[in-house]
């Protein structure tokens, strides 16, 4: 069994950053559909802005509003305007075909990769 990457949103923006909220990545219910997550899954957030990376989880914000919203405790590593990817993985016995969205500076869909 291997850890592989299932599916990423690609060169988001983050839109904000909440140190008083309890913890995880608000994101735009557009993004989580087109990308295949599920609310409340494990994710790794990287940003290519600052280089830090980090693992939390997905709360579904706003459908096409764009939001991209680190809360918490990871609002201290990543903050508004930095660029990101979003990754989930699935534990499997298989190769399978990740899923890559990529995003304008907007959060709005752009193709898939």
């Amino acid at each position: 069994m291997r850890f592989v990457l299932r599916s990423k949103v690609h060169k988001a923006v983050v839109t904000d950053a909440d140190l008083n909220y309890i913890g995880s990545i608000t994101l735009d219910e557009e993004l989580i559909d087109k990308a295949g997550f599920w609310p409340g899954e494990k994710v790794l957030v990287v940003s290519n802005t600052s280089g830090a990376r980090l693992e939390t989880y997905i709360i579904v914000g706003k459908r096409d509003s764009g939001i991209v919203c680190m809360n918490g405790a990871a609002a201290h590593l990543i903050k508004k305007g930095e660029e990101i990817i979003v990754m989930g993985f699935e534990l499997t016995d298989q190769p399978i075909n990740s899923k890559s969205v990529l995003v304008d500076e907007n959060n709005k869909f752009v193709r898939f990769l």
